[in-house]
């Protein structure tokens, strides 16, 4: 089967916002989803964006508040309004959870939306184990593999693979698709994508 490349950090505004509207359009065209979760801290360093906390007030009042709750209500979605508390804490865990979903050869659909929303709708901590755990539940997955395997070299070799092919794919940002190797950067272009494939 065809797939979407979908690349991703775990606690994306932008990714959780697009993320239903993916798996629809997904499912409307046949194509499986090709999780790619990565370091987009790292990705941001590499393009010369400047830091996501050394933007100017306006930038950050502007792309991570007004656009996140217009969006949101244009999705039809919740969302908090305001950044979540722990937003800035180390994205390494949440992000290698999904990966050993991957690994274990589960479909992370479920997983990574709730990974999302539990973030940017309720607050949670994604650097925190307790609140990963919760997430897993929720999601219907055993949490306690995905959370050992998180730590396997195996895991952090691909972390570390997604997060390059971020860089030399010249990816903008989280999250970003690919439909036969055409990128489609932001959820705001799923309308487009979905013209593309015809649903």
């Amino acid at each position: 089967m065809s797939t979407i490349e979908y690349y991703y950090a775990g606690y994306s505004a932008y990714a959780y916002l697009g993320h239903a509207e993916l798996m629809r359009i997904a499912k409307a065209a046949g194509r499986e989803i090709d999780h790619r979760p990565f370091d987009l801290r790292k990705l941001v360093e590499a393009t010369g964006a400047p830091a996501f906390g050394n933007r100017s007030q306006a930038h950050t009042d502007y792309f991570f508040g007004r656009e996140i709750i217009r969006w949101a209500e244009y999705r039809n979605i919740p969302v908090l309004s305001h950044t979540p508390t722990y937003h800035h804490h180390d994205i390494t865990l949440s992000n290698c959870m999904l990966i050993a979903g991957l690994v274990q050869g589960l479909n992370i659909d479920r997983l990574s939306h709730e990974m999302l929303r539990a973030h940017w709708v309720e607050d949670f901590d994604l650097d925190k184990a307790d609140d990963l755990t919760t997430i897993g539940e929720r999601a219907g997955i055993d949490p306690a593999p995905l959370l050992e395997t998180a730590a396997s070299e195996e895991v952090r070799k691909i972390y570390a693979r997604n997060t390059e092919e971020a860089i030399t794919r010249h990816l903008f940002g989280s999250p970003t698709y690919f439909i036969d190797d055409d990128m489609f950067y932001g959820q705001d272009h799923l309308e487009m994508m979905a013209h593309t494939l015809g649903v």
